[in-house]
């Protein structure tokens, strides 16, 4: 990669910054004074629904103590496991069957846990009322359990509780072999009174877990209302509470590669809640009450997923439960349809190879030979420009008191000879695009992790474990984390170097200091990025190389007269 093309490609990105704020960008009154109207909106924003917020004193006690002080079913699929509480029917115990903490671990990943730990993260559902002599259940109603007691694909389980005014409350929980859950929950009134009820769905997390804080992947509170996305930080609901009403769409957290999210019931109003009370909160209410008449039974829907972030999962779901928006839990990013299309063709090549690193290699060469006519035109015009250096030397020795004839005589021989100056710098602004969408790939996708390559690089989605500074492990010293800077690194600046030996040298001497030190600097800048991407950009400028010395050898210019 041509370290001018580079700067010169950050510099034409900047402009294109500068200038959008200087003729297009809003004004800042105005979009303040938007902003307070929108926020003041969405604050006010009310229903006649009933609060569901339900104070409990947490007591701090390790998980298992925590599980083991209430009653418990157990579930359990191809991919996840767990126990269901039955103080409250609250789903806060739950394992990844398929995932672990660390390459070659046996301590798999355990997302929710009891209230009481310090760790609490669950999901409960359930019915409120505004009529003050109604008792609905809440987290702390002990359930009382109905045949089967161990939840299945196969086996759903039946929770059932009634109060003393002759009202019973049902769920039947069942489970697909993913990271589905189905709650039916069913109100029947046995009296001769009308009543009415909202359905909740709530998600409490105790406190916030350690986050990326990355700027290209949101971890925190999400959700889809009335298809617009919207993603708060832990820090955003920290400081202001978020409610939305819609009448469709989807609320939850999401971590890098892991979700919980809740799916009301179809084309019913409801309004959602991000807030902040010692705990974080997910929730929401529908708007419009069920009315259930004397004698009368009634029943909701509510979907709950806890789910490894799969892609193929994920959009399954999308689809056949019919979620709008759902793939956007995984965070594709600005450049959404070539990042996630970027990952599906890396995960053909890798269902053909096995290998990871491989697929990326394989992916390299397509964009290598898709842009190939483009980069030829680009490298054709850059060797001209190398057999014109010395005419060019000539000239500026020629009108060196004479900046304006100096101008004038070089477009006249770039004229002369069809050269482009700048035409080196459209490959490099095309490749941007790519370059960060096989990043977003490495870094938000699960498939990525924890997938090997070759020899020492046993995780893709991590930096090369090696360091020059202890000869790459021949010295028995651990250096430390700003010192490790690996193997494919050192490779990737190399390669580099190589490459701006090929292109024209710049003619000011302090320029080219700088551009033979770039290599140097971008081998240190990239060494804690993931080495998929490191060994992507090491291909790419092998066969950019090779692509440029063949051109440069077929590429000739006419000798220009003295």
């Amino acid at each position: 990669m041509d370290a001018k093309n580079v700067i010169a490609a950050i510099s034409l990105s900047a402009a294109v910054i500068i200038l959008y704020g200087l003729f297009f960008a809003p004004d800042p009154q105005i979009a303040n004074q938007q902003k307070l109207i929108q926020e003041k909106n969405t604050t006010n924003q009310t229903s006649e629904a009933p609060s569901i917020d339900q104070p409990k004193k947490v007591e701090s006690l390790s998980r298992n103590d925590s599980i083991a002080e209430s009653e418990r079913i157990t579930f359990e699929n191809e991919n996840i496991k767990g126990t269901i509480s039955l103080t409250g029917a609250i789903i806060d115990d739950l394992t990844f069957v398929k995932y672990t903490k660390t390459l070659n671990g046996s301590d798999n990943i355990v997302l929710l846990n009891p209230r009481s730990t310090k760790e609490g993260y669950f999901v409960e559902t359930g019915w409120v009322t505004n009529s003050e002599n109604i008792d609905t259940p809440n987290s702390s109603t002990i359930w009382n359990i109905e045949g089967n007691k161990k939840l299945t694909p196969t086996s759903p389980v039946r929770l059932f509780w009634e109060n003393n005014q002759g009202i019973k409350f049902e769920k039947q929980i069942s489970i697909d072999n993913h990271f589905l859950f189905n709650i039916d929950q069913k109100i029947t009134n046995s009296t001769n009174k009308n009543y009415n009820f909202y359905p909740y769905g709530q998600i409490i997390r105790n406190t916030a877990p350690e986050v990326t804080n990355f700027y290209i992947l949101h971890e925190g509170l999400i959700g889809v209302f009335d298809d617009q996305l919207v993603e708060k930080d832990y820090d955003d609901i920290e400081d202001k509470k978020y409610t939305k009403n819609a009448s469709k769409g989807w609320t939850g957290i999401t971590d890098k590669f892991w979700t919980v999210v809740m799916i009301p019931k179809e084309n019913r109003e409801f309004r959602n809640e991000f807030e902040y009370k010692n705990k974080f909160k997910v929730n929401f209410i529908e708007t419009k009450s069920t009315e259930i008449g004397a004698n009368e039974a009634k029943s909701n829907n509510i979907k709950i997923i806890v789910a490894a972030k799969e892609v193929d999962v994920i959009d399954n779901y999308s689809k056949s439960e019919n979620i709008s928006k759902f793939d956007l839990v995984i965070d594709w990013g600005w450049f959404y349809f070539l990042t996630k299309n970027f990952f599906h063709v890396i995960h053909y090549f890798f269902e053909l190879t096995g290998n990871y690193g491989v697929a990326i290699i394989l992916v390299t060469i397509c964009i290598r030979v898709v842009f190939f006519p483009l980069a030829n035109y680009s490298f054709k015009s850059m060797a001209k420009m190398k057999v014109l250096q010395p005419e060019m030397a000539r000239l500026k020795e020629l009108h060196k008191d004479d900046k304006m004839k100096l101008q004038q005589e070089m477009m006249a021989l770039y004229k002369k000879e069809k050269v482009n100056p700048v035409s080196g710098c459209l490959p490099i602004l095309i490749q941007i695009p790519f370059f960060f969408a096989v990043y977003k790939v490495l870094f938000v996708t699960i498939e990525s992790r924890h997938q090997p390559f070759f020899g020492w690089i046993v995780d893709l989605s991590e930096r090369d474990p090696t360091s020059i500074f202890n000869a790459f492990g021949l010295i028995p010293w651990d250096p430390p984390t700003f010192l490790m800077i690996g193997i494919w690194p050192c490779l990737m600046g190399l390669s580099m170097y190589i490459q701006q030996k090929l292109n024209p040298a710049p003619p000011d001497p302090i320029q080219a200091k700088i551009f033979m030190f770039f290599p140097l600097f971008l081998t240190v800048i990239l060494a804690p990025f993931p080495s998929g991407l490191v060994i992507y950009w090491t291909f790419n400028n092998i066969l950019t190389m090779a692509q440029q010395v063949i051109i440069m050898k077929r590429t000739t210019v006419k000798t220009v007269q003295k």
